[in-house]
């Protein structure tokens, strides 16, 4: 199997199986510190197109998580977007927040911090962020929910559609956050990138 194909079936059986997560982790938590010092040239201008359209319109959040934060693409983005949001980037991978942490502009580090957890069982407290992004990640249900505050947003984004290689379908998304209280749809485009949003009830 190709990294591509590992992360795909991966991600297509914790989706269905999240009990199976602690048997997987390891490896993939291996194969993204490998990546780690290279990860920012093997994504395109293209990877927060979706994301930035999903985000268009909503009311400055005063806490972000950044889930699979990587080298921290996403979290630069939020700081600039959000100027006046604090934003947590958390990883699996100790050197994807090691990388995140080095490429961090001096300007952002008052509002931005990285440290490395599973999202599976994150360190934060019911209800802590207004806005939770997830970039090319494997969602946990159950700590999405309970992360999320009530009419905060969460926004998947996949870089690359259908081809992400970590990519969980629209329907899944839909009804998984709806039986766990989010409601309020909406998808966005901007080849090749997608995004699905939905607000928490």
């Amino acid at each position: 199997m190709t990294p591509q194909q590992v992360a795909r079936r991966v991600t297509e059986l914790v989706v269905r199986r999240q009990w199976l997560w602690p048997l997987l982790r390891g490896r993939l938590r291996d194969r993204f510190d490998e990546l780690a010092p290279t990860w920012e040239t093997r994504i395109g201008p293209h990877h927060l197109g979706a994301m930035s359209l999903a985000l268009d319109g909503l009311r400055e959040p005063r806490r972000i998580l950044d889930l699979g934060t990587g080298t921290g693409v996403a979290a630069r983005d939020l700081a600039e977007r959000y100027p006046q949001a604090e934003i947590v980037g958390v990883d699996l991978s100790p050197r994807m927040i090691a990388e995140a942490e080095k490429l961090l502009p001096d300007e952002l580090g008052s509002r931005v911090a990285f440290q490395v957890a599973d999202a599976a069982r994150l360190p934060f407290a019911d209800a802590s962020f207004d806005l939770v992004v997830l970039a090319n990640m494997i969602p946990f249900w159950g700590e999405l929910a309970r992360v999320t505050a009530p009419g905060g947003h969460v926004v998947f984004s996949f870089s690359l559609g259908e081809e992400t290689p970590i990519h969980v379908p629209s329907e899944t998304l839909r009804r998984e956050l709806g039986r766990r209280g989010f409601a309020e749809f909406a998808e966005f485009s901007a080849p090749p990138a997608t995004a699905l949003r939905a607000t928490k009830g």
